[in-house]
């Protein structure tokens, strides 16, 4: 086997920078008690200015007087390993997130299927960039030595136990991930590097420093198994963004919503599946506003769903301000993407015709598009009924002469003192059996204007005609 360290040394900060318009402000995240605020972690701007991760609160303040402040909440960087780790699914069925601040992921199961190692090192970074975490990468023989060199080279790949080894001999003990302090309890003994730890006896080191110590060493060279918790990916999907002030209009909401949108994208890929159904919850001070998202077939296209939700958004009343956004979508149905031609001659800005009958639902409502089926009754104004999906099969329509491709909701009267008869009479007769008989005797004419006309006069009369429809 062959494992990649993942290593996210600013995983808290970034979930709080991906989520934020312009990330390029001094920002710090504060932990600490209410007295003893501190600086748990900074970004590029604020460290140029002069702070520092572990700086006191009063301090940073006093060298940059205005800088934003966002609490830091172990909980929220637990939720972005696991989110990262749903990632990482993507690529191994092997990941697990059982340390904190990375992901380990064997790799070599990978390679048929994704190309050598270089290749799956670069999609690993773009994939990461694009989801905006700073990284470390590195690849050895077992998961702890991988954790061990991404903390010391970025890159550093060893594929061959004998070289992974001899580098490890050269590691030095406080940075060797040694359970505890016994890294630097080492260090003061004068044990530098793992070479000079492991000639020690195992006795010694068993009776000073525990049975962890050794574990640790057997795991890290490949002589005893690592039993590491495998990440299994869920079966919903739930996120949610605080936004840190009141929006109360719905353009401040784009941006976090594309995040969300982007993020559940991502989920569904990892299982390979789609969403048919899912809320928008606007978050309130007190209550919350859903907006509610369906779809006639399960998609996971990141621009579909984002017009999608936006033209929904952007038709709902905000009652009162929002605080939060959070998107939920408990089934994942499969997904089967449509079929295409392998020679598609559509031109690229023409969208497929899921997507805009899905644009076009959210921005008339669901009630304006529709597929139509033909029924058995001869009156034109219930020849049809509204069908409601796209799993319903419709079945031919009975066979009739021609109908105009526009129908009328109501017939109206044709006054043209030059009117031809193109064709007819089709007589029809129905309706006697729900109370709304109807007798008909229905013409093709052609107007002065030459226009193809759809009408009908009572039985056996050739005045007062009724149009109905309009041939193309």
């Amino acid at each position: 086997m062959l494992w990649a360290c993942i290593l996210l040394p600013r995983l808290a900060l970034d979930g709080v920078l991906r989520r934020l318009p312009d990330p390029d402000p001094p920002l710090a995240l504060v932990g600490g008690p209410a007295q003893l605020r501190s600086l748990h972690a900074v970004n590029d701007a604020a460290s140029q200015a002069g702070l520092r991760a572990g700086m006191r609160l009063t301090a940073a303040q006093a060298l940059l007087p205005e800088f934003a402040m966002v609490d830091h909440d172990p909980a929220a960087e637990a939720r972005w390993q696991r989110f990262l780790a749903a990632w990482a699914y993507r690529h191994s069925s092997l990941v697990s997130a059982q340390w904190p601040g990375c992901l380990v992921l064997e790799v070599r199961a990978s390679f048929r299927l994704l190309g050598p190692w270089p290749r799956i090192e670069a999609r690993l970074r773009e994939e990461l960039g694009m989801l905006g975490f700073r990284h470390r990468i590195a690849l050895a023989p077992t998961p702890r030595a991988a954790h061990v060199f991404a903390g010391l080279r970025d890159g550093l790949a060893v594929m061959q136990p004998e070289a992974m080894s001899a580098l490890l001999d050269r590691v030095p003990v406080r940075r060797a991930r040694l359970p505890g302090d016994a890294g630097e309890r080492l260090h003061r003994m004068g044990i530098r590097d793992l070479r000079a730890l492991r000639a020690l006896p195992r006795d010694s080191l068993q009776r000073r420093f525990g049975r962890p110590l050794l574990d640790h060493l057997d795991r890290l060279h490949g002589q005893a198994d690592d039993p590491l918790a495998w990440y299994a990916p869920p079966d919903h999907f739930d996120a949610r963004i605080e936004l840190g002030h009141e929006v109360e209009a719905h353009p401040a909401l784009l941006f976090p919503l594309r995040r969300l949108v982007g993020d559940l994208c991502t989920a569904l890929s990892i299982r390979d599946g789609g969403v048919q159904r899912f809320v928008l919850r606007l978050e309130h001070e007190q209550g919350h506003t859903d907006v509610e998202v369906g779809l006639l077939a399960a998609e996971r296209a990141p621009e579909l769903l984002f017009e999608v939700t936006r033209n929904r958004l952007e038709r709902t009343t905000i009652p009162k301000p929002v605080v939060a956004v959070r998107l939920l979508a408990r089934a994942l149905p499969p997904f089967v993407p449509a079929t295409r031609d392998l020679f598609d001659a559509r031109p690229q800005q023409h969208l497929p015709w899921p997507q805009l009958r899905e644009r076009l639902r959210a921005r008339l409502g669901d009630e304006a598009v529709h597929r139509l089926a033909p029924t058995g009754d001869p009156r034109p104004e219930r020849a049809w009924r509204r069908i409601e999906g796209d799993d319903t099969r419709i079945g031919p329509a009975p066979p009739r002469p021609p109908r105009p491709t526009w129908l009328l909701a109501k017939p109206v009267p044709l006054r043209d003192p030059r009117l031809r008869i193109v064709s007819g009479p089709e007589r029809l007769e129905s309706g006697w059996w729900d109370g709304d008989d109807a007798r008909r005797d229905y013409y093709v004419l052609e107007t002065s204007q030459g226009q193809r006309a759809w009408a009908f006069v009572p039985p056996g009369e050739r005045e007062g005609w009724m149009l109905h429809g309009w041939f193309a």
